[in-house]
């Protein structure tokens, strides 16, 4: 997908996948992944979600990743936090009290910026990419993340063929075969629905790498 796609979208203010409270998979689940809680979190494709509050006030530092300007500049408006403006070689952003949210491409994100990084939370990241870009997602991850960290990844299963993402099906098997070679993968939830009259499958996974 191309960059002027989610720049579009943030300009239309159509934005669905924004989530007006903390996720309740976040905040129900976290715990699953057993940090002691002053770890630094990885949130990729970070948007402006409200999840990363959260987990600062649990004692995270988080890392933010976004490739929107103006979803981060709400995000500061909309929570009224201050920040100051971070100087980075691939990245403009902001620094805050227990985050730093960069804003630019993902895939330039480096192993450097993620040497502290324990944790990722991804909720909205996977499920945005079409399957092209996916199994390039995954292994970037794994190329600059520390050997050990752990992952909370929410994804979302629906027949594809009656309605186009974002967000994107993204089913278990799929989960599975990307990270086959980790640790542990377990499914600690899942709930089915149907949104616009389309059957769908949301799961919550724990990966151990």
């Amino acid at each position: 997908m191309q960059a002027n796609f989610w720049h579009d979208m943030w300009a239309s203010g159509v934005v669905g996948f924004h989530q007006a409270e903390m996720n309740a998979f976040l905040t129900d689940y976290w715990q699953k992944l057993d940090l002691k809680g002053s770890e630094k979190v990885l949130v990729p494709l970070c948007g402006k979600s409200l999840d990363m509050l959260w987990l600062a006030k649990q004692g995270h530092r988080v890392l933010g990743v976004e490739l929107s300007q103006q979803a981060l500049d709400e995000f500061l408006t909309e929570n009224g936090v201050t920040a100051q403006p971070i100087q980075h070689a691939h990245y403009c952003g902001y620094e805050l009290e227990n985050m730093t949210l960069l804003c630019g491409d993902f895939f330039r994100l480096s192993a450097e910026d993620c040497q502290d990084v324990k944790a990722v939370y991804d909720r909205a990241a996977i499920v945005a990419l079409p399957p092209e870009m996916r199994a390039r997602y995954v292994t970037h991850l794994r190329s600059i993340l520390p050997k050990g960290t752990r992952y909370l990844m929410i994804t979302m299963a629906y027949d594809q063929s009656r309605v186009s993402g974002p967000p994107f099906s993204v089913p278990e098997a799929e989960v599975r075969q990307l990270f086959s070679d980790v640790e542990s993968i377990e499914k600690v939830h899942e709930v089915s629905f149907e949104h616009k009259g389309v059957p769908r499958t949301e799961m919550v996974f724990v990966i151990q790498t």
